[in-house]
């Protein structure tokens, strides 16, 4: 909306045109969401304190996280309101790609409030139905998958890139559909199991969305993306300024959510935000990079189905507990620990992914 606006002015005074860079409305993306963030967190906190909107806490759960009940949650719509009102006023609102990360992560943050008001109601940590949530959020995320499908312009769209080799890419045709949708549901559930601890989920969302952010950016960009050999997307590179501004927000949401939090994310974030890396990385070609740089997100998930599948097939269980962190959490690992190593693996995961860049 501001780009509109500087255009105008820059008829005026030249240096109003240095809003046409994205780096620059991407800085000032981050910073406003940061700021929105910390002036709307003590009131939101507050009026969730008010209300008593607190998360049940799991009966069978460790036995650490009883302490938690009777903290607000629901906290993710910070990052929301954060998110679209940042993205809004820096991006180029003209931008297809923009509305359609905003149309999943609005959607997902919807079923997300939905699932949270009902735990809160209920009392209980079920909230809506398994089937119930899968069915929503796989209406939202093929109807952007098949957007995305029609808006392919070339075969590179709808390709598979393969990372760190030359050339490679695997031809996925309408079968595109089907990998977005499963990029977009499944990390959308992924962050939702790892947002288990204070700050567990956030921090490697910041990390990721902001590396995304940079591969958008490159995408997007005729010369980079000749030069480091990754397929051109034609108005990629404005969904740096969307990253920009998750990651500001996630900081922003840090803030608050850190240990000992004083909110939590829930489902409305949680669930959102990770749909919106999915379909950031399908928009940019780069889901298996998503899968590494998210390999936190992933062994979470991971270890939730190899718990099930061992219980039902053999009555026994691989992990103390699952998600992964609570595992850890029964072997007597502190929390704040737990937390930290996890963060210090995705940056690892994150510069393992950016190399891809130029591994080649």
């Amino acid at each position: 909306m501001l780009l509109y606006l500087s255009n105008y002015l820059s008829q005026f005074d030249a240096s109003f045109s240095v809003f046409d860079y994205i780096t620059i409305r991407a800085v000032f993306g981050a910073l406003t969401a940061l700021i929105i963030s910390f002036l709307i967190g003590p009131k939101m906190i507050k009026r969730l304190n008010i209300s008593q909107l607190s998360q049940p806490v799991r009966d069978d759960g460790p036995k650490s996280h009883f302490i938690k009940a009777g903290t607000p949650t629901m906290g993710g719509a910070m990052i929301l309101l954060s998110v679209s009102i940042s993205t809004i006023l820096w991006s180029d609102i003209s931008n297809v790609y923009i509305w359609i990360i905003l149309f999943v992560i609005t959607s997902f943050g919807l079923i997300g409030y939905i699932d949270d008001y009902r735990k809160i109601i209920k009392q209980n940590s079920d909230g809506i139905s398994a089937w119930t949530k899968i069915f929503w959020q796989s209406f939202v995320a093929i109807i952007a998958a098949i957007w995305l499908y029609y808006l392919a312009e070339d075969s590179n769209a709808t390709s598979l890139l393969i990372p760190y080799v030359k050339d490679v890419m695997i031809p996925l045709g309408i079968f595109q559909i089907f990998v977005s949708f499963i990029f977009i549901i499944g990390f959308s559930n992924a962050v939702n199991l790892t947002d288990g601890l204070d700050g567990l989920a956030i921090m490697p969302t910041v990390l990721v969305g902001g590396a995304l952010g940079l591969f958008a950016y490159v995408a997007g960009n005729m010369n980079f993306s000749s030069y480091l050999d990754i397929p051109y997307i034609e108005g990629a590179g404005e969904i740096f300024v969307f990253c920009a501004a998750l990651s500001g927000a996630g900081l922003g949401f840090l803030w608050f959510n850190t240990y000992p939090a004083q909110v939590f994310m829930g489902d409305i974030g949680s669930l959102s935000i990770g749909a919106a890396l999915g379909v950031i990385a399908v928009i940019v070609r780069q889901e298996i990079i998503l899968a590494i740089m998210g390999g936190v997100f992933v062994v979470e998930t991971l270890s939730v189905i190899i718990q099930v599948a061992s219980f039902k097939l053999t009555g026994k269980r691989i992990f103390r507990m699952a998600p992964l962190h609570h595992h850890y959490e029964l072997k007597g690992w502190e929390e704040p620990k737990i937390i930290v190593r996890f963060w210090i693996i995705t940056v690892i995961l994150v510069l393992i992914g950016l190399a891809s860049l130029k591994i080649r």
